[in-house]
C-alpha cells in the first residue's frame, strides 16, 4: 500500500480536545473514501486512516452513548 501524501491536508481539532490538557484528536475532511486522524500535540506524528464509513459509525456510536466506555 501506498502511503497517503498528506501534505496539503486541512486539521480540524475536536472541539471536546485539550479543554483541560488532555487529548487533541484532529481530523482531516479533505477525502472522500477516508478520514485521516492524528495526535495534535505530535502533528507529524504517524496518523491513522480510517474508511469514511467506520469513521461515520465511530462518531454516531459516540454521539448516541454507545462508546462501550
Amino acid at each position: 500500500m501506498r502511503p497517503m501524501d498528506l501534505t496539503e491536508a486541512s486539521w480540524r481539532r475536536s472541539s471536546y480536545s485539550n479543554q483541560d490538557g488532555g487529548a487533541c484528536v484532529e481530523v482531516s475532511e479533505d477525502f472522500a473514501a477516508v478520514v485521516p486522524v492524528r495526535d495534535g500535540k505530535f502533528p507529524h506524528g504517524p496518523v491513522l486512516v480510517f474508511p469514511a464509513a467506520v469513521w461515520a459509525s465511530f462518531v454516531s456510536a459516540v454521539v448516541g452513548g454507545r462508546s462501550g466506555t
